[in-house]
């Protein structure tokens, strides 16, 4: 299935312009305007967040079709096949109806309605292979992947030692049908392993006994025995997880008034800026949920054609505000340029 951007500017407003012959004068002036001024607002109401909780049966993953990302000494982080998720879209609950309608306008953005979680996005890829040279370990942190979609930056913050990891995107359906899965794949994993690592420490120490008692007994052929299912509510990794969907400024609300002293080491987002009529509540989300001596990690485009946002205004608009001090990580050279930089809250000596 292709995809592209596919958003509508408002075209009252386009038509004044051209009757007046502002037309020009104004598209010059939109382009110099401050992130504030955008006009592409959702065209929906703000979408209440709400906090999704894993099913403890893994059967669910049962006949789930997986692939797998390896990026240098990182450990493996498993998702859901998107091409086999598309085609059984009509299969799954949705009732925010945004698999259908994702297919039916050709289009990974419906502002307000769906923001892009169903796709793995570039700069997703661009994070993690920055935090890979950075050797972030994440070891005793709380961690926020904030716009998750299928959680592989977060899943990688559990992986590598995360104390709690929160998880938040627009969207129920994607916590639901993608990032909860994706975490429970990993998560099983995590849990096979173990016990693959203690069934085999078992057989080597029968073994040991055997020979040291001159029965060692020969091979009868037998197949393994299929790893058996346990139930994920048990699994410690997965007990480090919370999800959380809707609009940033609800979920804000809803983790201040479930721990108002809740502040998160590490925030993880890619590919959230694309749009400036978000930057006042993604600002202030950050700002209230970052620790005092906490990193945010922002991979993004340069530009989002057709939707308006990019890194240039969203600097523009930090460096305004005066909260945070932003730093370039990596800024790649190829086609459309893409960038992970660093959010760090100022000091009192920096401002």
């Amino acid at each position: 299935m292709s995809f592209c951007f596919n958003f509508d500017l408002p075209a009252q407003k386009a038509q004044a312009d051209e009757e007046d012959g502002t037309g020009e004068k104004n598209e010059e002036k939109s382009r110099a305007a401050l992130p504030t001024e955008n006009k592409m607002k959702p065209s929906e109401p703000v979408k209440e967040a709400t906090e999704h909780f894993p099913p403890s049966d893994p059967h669910v993953l049962m006949d789930a079709i997986s692939e797998t990302v390896t990026i240098g000494t990182l450990p493996p982080l498993h998702f859901l096949n998107e091409t086999v998720f598309e085609k059984t879209a009509s299969d799954r609950e949705d009732c925010e109806k945004i698999l259908s309608r994702t297919a039916e306008q050709r289009s990974d953005l419906i502002s307000g309605v769906y923001e892009g979680g169903l796709k793995v996005w570039e700069c997703t890829y661009d994070l993690l292979e920055v935090i890979e040279k950075d050797g972030e370990t994440f070891g005793g942190k709380t961690v926020l992947d904030l716009g998750c979609g299928a959680g592989l930056l977060g899943i990688l913050a559990l992986k590598r030692g995360a104390k709690q990891v929160h998880f938040q995107d627009y969207n129920s359906t994607v916590i639901e049908q993608l990032t909860v899965p994706n975490v429970m794949l990993n998560c099983q994993e995590d849990d096979e392993d173990s016990e693959d690592d203690k069934e085999g420490e078992k057989q080597r120490e029968d073994v040991f006994k055997k020979k040291a008692k001159g029965k060692e007994e020969e091979e009868d052929g037998n197949p393994p025995m299929k790893k058996r299912a346990t139930d994920l509510s048990q699994n410690l990794l997965l007990n480090r997880c919370q999800f959380f969907s809707g609009d940033w400024s609800t979920f804000l609300t809803l983790v201040l008034k479930k721990n108002p002293s809740l502040k998160y080491n590490i925030i993880l987002t890619s590919e959230t800026i694309y749009n400036t009529a978000y930057y006042p509540v993604l600002h202030e989300t950050l700002h209230q949920l970052l620790a005092p001596d906490g990193l945010i990690y922002l991979a993004t485009k340069s530009h989002y054609f057709g939707v308006g946002g990019g890194l240039h205004l969203f600097e523009t608009f930090v460096e305004e505000r005066g909260i945070f001090s932003l730093s370039h990580l990596w800024d790649g050279e190829e086609g459309l340029q893409r960038h992970v930089v660093v959010l760090r809250i100022k000091k009192p000596k920096d401002t």
